[in-house]
């Protein structure tokens, strides 16, 4: 199998346990449970999702030469082995997020951006990488700086060097820095570059200023707007909904990474909607990440779109349902794709 270079935004997630949503009144002190401690953010999330499905992955992002780098940095380590392209900025400080997620309750992120604002992939190493994923553009300024000038250039490297490129975004809050870039002329020049882009229904409300879809057409119609736009293959996450996936024609995907090219005939002019598996809810932190990882894992493997949004699918539920991502046993793969058949 190739192998996979993850890249982009990276964070410590700091997950206090919450059995009620915390009160902020003052000089009140609240009693909160044990506090986990992981490697978050794309290169945190999707690098660890691959790696446990088995894909070879190399990270690369810039942390603090602080000692809360020395703990992501070791967090890092224990999934994957290549950390080569990892950077330690003395100045910047170790991005960090703050998780409350009150049982039963959708999360909410306290995230400090840290050394993640220096990060413009100009010294990505794409040697013996069969596919780049980069992750969270909108918390990474200086990536899209200049008309995103440098996120074009690496871009425009990984398509002549036969690899493939594949983007996934983060929602963006109204009051940010991210929020004052025109994301629909960034798209426009950035996705002819982008083969596979996976992002959620809500990311891409956020980023285009609209309400989230409301239907599964909306989303189809939302996932073909962005095949319009030059992307090769689309993959929108719609929460409990589902999936949709969506392709271009042959001639865009002849001209994606070698690994898809190779199957573009198989890959063109797709469209399928793969509803999400009924699991118990234990947590939705690193979903996406998740669905990201278990399609992109399929993609390497020389998988066919079917088979690849089910894979999707499939990382997705066992994330959610506070499980690894690593792949079930076949039978239980079995039976997962029998309910989703109905």
């Amino acid at each position: 199998m190739g192998k996979a270079l993850v890249a982009g935004h990276v964070c410590v997630d700091l997950s206090p346990g919450l059995s009620a949503p915390p009160p902020a009144t003052p000089g009140v002190l609240t009693e909160v449970g044990r506090l986990a401690v992981s490697a978050g953010g794309c290169v945190g999330g999707t690098g660890r999702a691959l790696a446990e499905l088995g894909t070879p992955t190399r990270l690369a992002c810039v942390i603090g030469e602080d000692e809360l780098g020395d703990v992501l940095l070791s967090q890092l380590r224990r999934f994957a082995p290549d950390t080569s392209g990892v950077a330690r900025h003395a100045e910047l400080s170790t991005s960090y997020s703050v998780v409350v997620e009150p049982t039963g309750r959708d999360r909410a992120f306290w995230h400090h951006s840290g050394a993640n604002d220096s990060f413009d992939g100009t010294d990505i190493d794409l040697t013996g990488v069969s596919l780049l994923h980069l992750g969270y553009p909108s918390l990474l300024p200086a990536l899209c700086e200049a008309d995103a000038e440098r996120w074009l250039s690496l871009f425009r490297r990984a398509r002549r060097e036969g690899v493939i490129t594949s983007l996934d975004l983060a929602t963006i809050d109204p009051r940010s820095r991210a929020a004052g870039v025109n994301w629909r002329r960034l798209f426009d020049r950035v996705l002819p570059y982008t083969d596979v882009v996976s992002p959620s229904v809500d990311d891409v409300a956020s980023a285009l200023g609209r309400r989230r879809p409301a239907s599964q057409d909306e989303v189809t119609a939302m996932s073909r707007e962005l095949v319009a736009q030059g992307a090769a293959v689309v993959l929108l996450t719609a929460g409990r909904s589902g999936l949709q996936l969506t392709t271009g024609s042959r001639a865009r995907l002849e001209a994606a990474g070698a690994g898809l090219a190779a199957r573009a005939g198989e890959w063109a002019d797709r469209q399928l909607w793969v509803p999400s598996l009924p699991v118990e809810v234990r947590t939705t932190t690193g979903a996406g990440d998740a669905a990201t990882a278990g399609f992109l894992h399929a993609v390497l493997q020389g998988s066919d779109p079917e088979v690849a949004a089910h894979a999707a699918a499939q990382a997705a539920a066992r994330r959610i349902s506070g499980h690894r991502t690593e792949r079930a046993p076949t039978g239980a793969r079995r039976h997962e794709r029998e309910e989703m058949a109905g």
